[in-house]
């Protein structure tokens, strides 16, 4: 099956999951109905062992949030009761205070993830969730839970696998959020992901989500750190996923803020980067070679732009620029056969090399780079002991020849180590 049918044949089989998981959710939804105004919240909770299913899961992860943990929880029972469906509440619980105890009193499931980091703690309650939809959002009260029922509706009637709650669309009440992150940070972020994975979104760093557990699965999320929210778009995104937004209010949160901006906003920036060697590796590389290669032209054909003629410098730069564009366009080659990166380069140098490329092809195409460059230098060696050792002049010519050794012997072994590592 070509890899365009297994994508399509992927998006049906979620697209038919998340089907029969929200005709559950309207059985549920119907046998709740008449009763639920007669039931607690308390009574739709559901504990890890029992034989009930949850139909909703709602994801907290807490680091001593007890000031704000009890509002949230009793929001998010205030949208149970709405909704009449059966559900979890669990809490992936670091703390070091009474936070787990508040949510046990509440009726919480209480999770201690076994590792430390953000997206670890969601990572490690999402594995455990049993729902067919999942909810996260942060224990901080910046987030209304009671809001869930309006983006599951969202998620059902237009038929997504994710609905985001979007700040920057929505209302940010004073104080909530730091003018550097609302203006620079969260936008810029944003517009990396855009760029880089093609999200769509206006908000790709909040934290207030509902998905399908088909989602989840999907996205096969990795991270362990505040970059998580980052993963979960930009596989969401790769997997052809359907993002849909709503706009949502961002309040105050309650207790100490736990998030370092310019580190894990690095941490964002480098994991994007690192997970599209496209963008980092195999378009600046490209760019990087054709400029030098166009300047090496210019100046070895003594052709004039407004009247300026490159010299000797100017070919010298221009085999620099080419030398290192090359060696860069490598690294992306290099990047996408041994990591596995979520957005993969799709330009057709680095398709042609990662899909067709051996490496008696490459060694053979670096001999013959280098074999054209090694039979003028050898001439040139040949002049030189012909004058008597004397000093030869140095010609555009030949640094072209020796730009092209260089090249062919960076190809040469360049395929040995693909080869290495492909086994």
């Amino acid at each position: 099956m070509s890899p365009a049918n297994k994508k399509d044949q992927n998006r049906l089989e979620i697209i038919e999951s998340r089907g029969q998981a929200l005709n559950r959710l309207a059985q549920d939804d119907g046998r709740q109905s008449e009763i639920v105004d007669d039931r607690e919240a308390d009574e739709l909770l559901v504990g890890p062992d029992s034989e009930q299913v949850p139909v909703l899961s709602v994801v907290m992860p807490t680091l001593n949030e007890e000031e704000g943990v009890s509002e949230c929880i009793t929001r998010a029972k205030e949208a149970i009761t709405e909704l009449g469906v059966t559900a979890e509440i669990i809490l992936s619980d670091s703390s070091t205070d009474r936070t787990p105890e508040i949510g046990r009193e509440l009726g919480a499931i209480i999770y201690e993830p076994d590792q430390s980091g953000y997206g670890y703690a969601y990572r490690y309650a999402f594995e455990r969730a049993r729902g067919d939809f999942i909810v996260m959002g942060d224990a901080d009260t910046t987030y209304d839970f009671e809001q869930i029922p309006r983006l599951l509706a969202h998620l059902r009637d237009e038929d997504a696998d994710m609905v985001m709650g979007s700040r920057l669309e929505g209302e940010i009440k004073p104080g909530a959020m730091p003018s550097l992150h609302q203006y620079i940070g969260n936008p810029l972020l944003t517009k990396f992901l855009n760029t880089f994975y093609g999200a769509g979104v206006s908000d790709a760093h909040s934290g207030f989500r509902i998905f399908t557990r088909e989602a989840f699965e999907t996205m096969e999320l990795e991270s362990t750190g505040m970059e998580f929210a980052s993963e979960m778009i930009m596989e969401a995104g790769a997997k052809d996923l359907e993002i849909v937004e709503t706009p949502i209010v961002y309040h105050e949160r309650e207790g100490e803020e736990t998030l370092e901006s310019f580190k894990d906003g690095w941490r964002h920036v480098q994991f994007m980067l690192v997970n599209a060697p496209g963008y980092l590796f195999s378009v600046p590389g490209l760019l990087l070679t054709l400029v030098g290669i166009s300047v090496m032209g210019t100046a070895y054909t003594g052709a004039s732009i407004n009247g300026v003629t490159l010299g000797i410098h100017s070919m010298i730069a221009g085999s620099l620029l080419a030398i290192v564009g090359y060696q860069v366009s490598s690294l992306g080659v290099f990047a996408t056969v041994t990591s596995d990166p979520i957005q993969k380069p799709d330009d057709p140098i680095t398709e042609f090399v990662t899909g067709s490329l051996s490496l008696e092809r490459g060694a053979t195409a670096g001999l013959a780079v280098f074999g054209v460059g090694g039979v003028y230098a050898a001439a040139l060696v040949l002049q030189w002991v012909t004058n008597g050792f004397g000093t030869l002049e140095f010609t555009m010519g030949a640094l072209i020849a020796f730009t092209a050794i260089v090249i062919g012997l960076q190809t040469v072994f360049s395929s040995f180590f693909l080869s290495a590592i492909n086994r």
